[in-house]
């Protein structure tokens, strides 16, 4: 059997008419299959809030041989204590969405093969005093049955599946433990070319995350049969009985080829260039991994269908710099890009194949960030009617770009429309850039300097009602223009009481910094203020920045309070009262709370809430001992001797 390889989706349909006999021998092999539905699937369970997880179950439904009957409103699953298995949990998980899994190149799309993903789900409840258990969980669906034409495993028709995934405790060491299961490898809905190199991305997202793991695993079956009564049971305790394989495949060999069908256990990647053609499921599990620990699981089983296809050959890429009229040469040619040079490389794509759709596109392999663009369409169609032979495409570097004196390694590539999946070729660049020189500016201020054995920035320190002000300056030898700004770190200039304002120019630039220190600036410990001198121009070297902390301290020296400690109270107008002038100011939030004097048996004989009490004792001598509260929790305690006795 065999399908065209690249156009439209409607001269394949046009295909398939002309040769009925190969649609009729596809759709037979599910004909039989009249109970048969179970492409594939995988469970996920996501944490919400609280307790609350939503445990859902997708389920690849055939489309196309799939009994429709066996499509089901809802379906039962259980949870267990991995332990002991004891069963925790059972909960129905309706039907919530039914759509189509796309191909990735939808023209390659064939009437044989066609996917739905049905989603079940529902919010269940973890509680902490019940999900304890160290050793995890596992949940599991079961159900019969899968395609009867599946060619890798004995008596597919009587086959069915358990969707199962594990997870942890929600409680750990006495604290709430929360994971949730990976955002499984979207769905695979293309078809393989025997002969011809499969891949698809299969790699996960962890919410938490969480590593990821990928391994090939042999598919469970379960307890579930084809007999109507036990299609689709509660789910049982494990073990779980797996697939039987067909003689010579195995976990390691589950889709024949060269090489057979394996997995990236970093990046979940698959890969299989297959020698036989048919219908294979195969499953894949991907565990999760935290601090070394090992949290959890999901698998998903899924099918692969493998066709004959005519030969696509796979496009070709040329690449040429200013530098030589010779198309590059990878692992042997660099491209330097200098200042004042062509930053532009030039690419030609081909495909000898008739009607061929060709796009380039361009990858960084070792560096992230910006790069370079393409300034001219980057996609058209060769040896068609009115189309040429070869394409061509520019991709121009930014002026300012500076590898850092490291080789950087861009892949240029070019993709056809081939089906079932594109087919590539690939030129990987490696180039250095150095921008244009250009001295950095200089800033200068009246600040106090920095202690250079000192990692935090200059304390200014401003008393209360004060005003502090610096003068900035910068200049640029290269008289390019220069901007100043100030930015408080996380609080408005002006909320705190403070401006900057700045004569920008071309080579200089002057700022002035003010600050009435006033109560709002006290909020935080210290206010941090990054002040940046910029050269705005394309190319410019990086912001010079000076950063300064403020923080409004005391107008008075509270250092000095030395509160008297002896009243006379004899009216001779010394040392009458006991009064303290000297006490320590209020300071914003920070208020005078009040007085209390004690007697020495502990018996409270004065208290006053004004900053200005005056006490002359309680008419005997003796000693006194007094506290002294303020709104922060500050206290002052001391105590007072009383010479004679004076009458209140």
């Amino acid at each position: 059997m065999t399908l065209p390889a690249k156009g439209p989706i409607s001269s394949r349909r046009a295909w398939w008419t002309r040769v009925p006999g190969m649609v009729l021998l596809l759709l037979s092999l599910g004909l039989q299959a009249h109970a048969t539905h179970i492409v594939g699937g995988e469970m996920e369970l996501q944490h919400q809030t609280g307790s609350a997880y939503t445990l859902t179950l997708n389920l690849y439904f055939d489309a196309i041989n799939g009994d429709p009957a066996a499509l089901d409103n809802a379906l039962s699953a259980s949870i267990f204590d991995k332990a002991t298995n004891r069963r925790m949990l059972d909960v129905t998980l309706p039907l919530v969405s039914n759509t189509f899994v796309s191909y990735t190149n939808p023209a390659c799309t064939q009437p044989s093969l066609s996917t739905r993903k049905l989603v079940y789900t529902q919010t269940i409840t973890l509680a902490a005093d019940t999900y304890t258990s160290p050793a995890g969980y596992y949940a599991a669906v079961e159900r019969c049955c899968r395609n009867l034409s599946i060619s890798n495993i004995q008596n597919p028709g009587a086959a069915a599946q358990t969707f199962y995934l594990e997870f942890p405790a929600v409680v750990r060491s006495g604290q709430s433990f929360i994971d949730s299961t990976p955002h499984i490898f979207p769905p695979l809905g293309d078809y393989a070319c025997r002969g011809e190199l499969f891949y698809y991305d299969f790699g996960g997202q962890d919410p938490d995350g969480d590593s990821l793991a990928y391994d090939l695993v042999t598919p469970l079956n379960g307890h579930s049969t084809a007999a109507p009564t036990n299609s689709k049971p509660l789910a049982s305790a494990a073990p779980y009985s797996t697939v039987t394989w067909n003689t010579g495949l195995s976990a390691q060999n589950q889709i024949p080829g060269t090489p057979p069908l394996g997995i990236d256990a970093h990046t979940g990647r698959l890969t299989v260039r297959p020698t036989q053609l048919g219908l294979f499921v195969f499953g894949v599990r991907c565990s999760e991994y935290r601090k070394g620990v090992k949290m959890g699981e999901t698998r998903r089983d899924f099918q692969l269908y493998v066709l004959n296809c005519p030969r696509n050959t796979a496009p070709s890429l040329q690449l040429f710099t200013s530098a030589s009229p010779k198309p590059y040469q990878p692992g042997r040619d660099t491209l330097r890009l200098l200042p004042g040079a062509d930053p532009c490389v030039r690419l030609r794509f081909t495909d000898p194949d008739a009607n061929s759709q060709l796009t380039v596109s361009a990858r960084p392999v070792n560096y992230t960030g910006a790069g370079p663009a393409f300034t001219t369409a980057t996609s058209g169609t060769v040896r068609a009617p009115g189309a040429p032979d070869t394409l061509t495409a520019t991709l121009c570097f930014p002026a300012c770009y500076d590898t850092k004196n490291k080789v950087y390694l861009l892949d240029l590539i070019v993709a056809d429309n081939g089906c079932s999946l594109p087919k590539r070729d690939t030129v990987r660049l490696a180039f250095t850039a150095l921008p244009p020189p250009n001295a950095p500016p200089v800033l200068t201020s009246t600040f106090p300097p920095a202690d250079a054995a000192s990692s935090e920035p200059v304390l200014v320190r401003v008393p209360l009602g004060t005003v502090f002000t610096a003068t900035l300056t910068g200049t640029d030898a290269d008289r390019n223009p220069l901007t100043l700004t100030a930015t408080g770190q996380g609080f408005d200039l002006a909320s705190a009481g403070m401006s900057f304002t700045a004569q920008n120019g071309m080579g200089t630039a002057f700022g002035t910094f003010r600050w009435q220190a006033s109560c709002p600036g006290t909020q935080s410990p210290t206010l941090t203020v990054v002040f940046r001198l910029q050269e705005t121009v394309a190319c410019g070297p990086q912001p010079q920045t000076r950063t300064v902390r403020f923080q409004v301290v005391p107008s008075a020296d509270t250092v000095a309070f030395l509160p008297p400690n002896i009243i006379t109270p004899n009216g001779d107008g010394l040392n009458d009262e006991f009064t303290l002038p000297d006490l320590p100011p209020d300071f914003c939030d920070v208020q005078f709370a009040g007085i209390r004097i004690f007697s020495r048996w502990g018996t409270e004989v004065y208290h006053s809430p004004e900053r200005s009490f005056r006490w002359n004792g309680i008419g005997s001598a003796g000693m006194y001992y007094y506290l002294i509260t303020y709104t922060n929790g500050r206290r002052f305690k001391g105590w007072l001797q009383v010479m004679s006795a004076a009458g209140n």
